[in-house]
């Protein structure tokens, strides 16, 4: 029996333009924070990282009270949306401060500034922003191929999106003047971007009716839980932890890759080759997220899809390695776009997979999350690539680096070569071991069997 569909292509499209407003502040703030800190504000790299590690500390609360708030809420516009279209006004705010250090102020208040930002964007906006945003998943559409459309489109807007984030910025910034003034334009020009898109994005889709959402049974009194019931009912899901690990290590590997800038500028000399190896991660990514749907569907499901695209990824970043000893920028370029090309499907189809795993603690505790479900997707965003970023800075401090000399020692290249070849690699394998363990479809077909049953017993 064909499932009922629910969406028109333009709400698909709706949906997914909503991650370049979400790309816009994570590809640039993820990339480019640490150059503008360390090389036009001067501040120092370990500092700025530990400062990053700190603000995790409070973004892990955040998460799952902002998924518990959604999943609570009942408004004219849903559950969600409320939260992702009003939550973008203070992540735009924020973005621009981070990139709005006063010069004027002395080295601790600067440091006090950029911390204050970071974290209302991190733990406070950018939460609230992107946990509804992809809770949206669970709550515009019950039918599984759509899910695993919208994450598709959402992911070739986003890597589209960060790809022309990756590729434009230091030559904007230069244009603009290459000062501190000129990061602070751009970061005004890309929040008003993301700002307009994601409230248009809000609002071309609409949440279903409760009572659709549980298979057509009447709406229930509202249950009160408190975040530590919340909790316990994520971590009783032990696809819900997979799955956060995941994001985690993703997010880890997107900020050695976005380190990549101080490696193409310092140990491959020329700074425009970030430009180009953002190229040939994000293209290939989009190719896949164009097929993931329709290899989903050949695959009749997304663990098998998803396993054998990071073998794939895992035999590309070793390559990579292998290229860059040799020193061929040709071979690195070929085998980056060969490991991108393994991670598309998993990037498609992961918000599907989340909604499978909100299903599964609604098949094993009788309790629908959705919102605290998907605080994975904030939680492991904001965590791995803020951790990510902190290990950079750390990384940076300790083999001697100074982003105002001009020339760097040794020790300093060394580690920017550990940080862009081996670090990555090293990620992708940890991902590979996750999924080979994720199989939450074939737990919820198993888990349907034996209600099925047991309701003819």
């Amino acid at each position: 029996m064909e499932e009922k569909k629910y969406l028109k292509w333009y709400n698909k499209v709706g949906y997914g333009s909503g991650d370049i407003a979400g790309n816009v502040v994570y590809a640039f703030l993820t990339s480019f924070v640490m150059v503008y800190l360390t090389d036009t504000v001067g501040l120092a790299s370990g500092i700025v990282g530990t400062l990053i590690a700190v603000s995790k500390l409070f973004d892990g609360f955040t998460d799952v009270f902002f998924g518990s708030l959604i999943d609570k809420t009942h408004s004219r516009l849903g559950k969600a949306r409320p939260w992702m279209i009003y939550g973008y006004i203070g992540c735009a705010i924020t973005l621009v401060a981070c990139f709005a250090v006063p010069a004027g102020m002395g080295k601790a208040a600067q440091y006090t500034w950029f911390f204050i930002a970071y974290t209302l964007l991190n733990g406070v906006f950018y939460t609230a922003n992107n946990i509804a945003y992809s809770a949206l998943t669970s709550l515009i559409t019950k039918n599984s191929k759509e899910r695993v459309q919208m994450g598709s489109y959402r992911f070739i807007f986003a890597f589209s999106t960060s790809l022309l984030i990756q590729t434009i910025t230091v030559g904007f910034v230069d244009w603009c003047g290459g000062d501190a003034a000129a990061w602070r334009l751009v970061a005004i020009i890309y929040a008003i971007v993301g700002l307009v898109v994601n409230t248009i994005s809000g609002l071309s889709v609409k949440e279903l009716p409760e009572e659709e959402l549980n298979d057509g049974e009447p709406k229930k009194t509202e249950e009160k839980y408190s975040l530590v019931q919340a909790f316990k009912l994520l971590i009783k899901n032990k696809y819900y932890i997979m799955i956060c690990g995941t994001y985690i290590l993703q997010q880890l590997y997107s900020a050695m890759i976005g380190a990549g800038l101080f490696y193409m500028t310092w140990v491959l000399k020329n700074k425009n080759l970030f430009g180009q190896f953002a190229w040939a991660v994000n293209i290939p990514l989009i190719i896949a997220l164009i097929f993931t749907p329709t290899l989903v569907g050949k695959w009749k499901g997304m663990y098998k899809l998803n396993l054998r695209g990071y073998i794939i990824a895992v035999i590309g970043r070793a390559l990579v390695v292998v290229a860059g000893y040799i020193g061929s920028i040709p071979l690195m370029l070929a085998f980056t776009a060969l490991a991108a090309l393994g991670q598309g499907p998993w990037q498609g189809d992961m918000n599907a997979v989340i909604a499978s795993c909100s299903e599964y603690t609604y098949l094993t505790q009788g309790k629908r999350v959705d919102g605290t479900m998907y605080s994975c997707t904030s939680l492991g965003v904001k965590i791995g690539g803020g951790i990510g970023t902190a290990v950079v800075g750390w990384l940076l401090e300790l083999s001697g680096y100074k982003g105002t000399m001009a020339v760097q020692p040794q020790s300093a290249l060394d580690m920017m070569q550990f940080m862009y070849l081996w670090l990555p690699l090293i990620f992708d394998i940890l991902i590979l071991l996750i999924l080979s363990r994720m199989n939450v479809e074939a737990a919820n077909e198993k888990l349907k069997a034996e209600r099925g049953m047991c309701a003819g017993e």
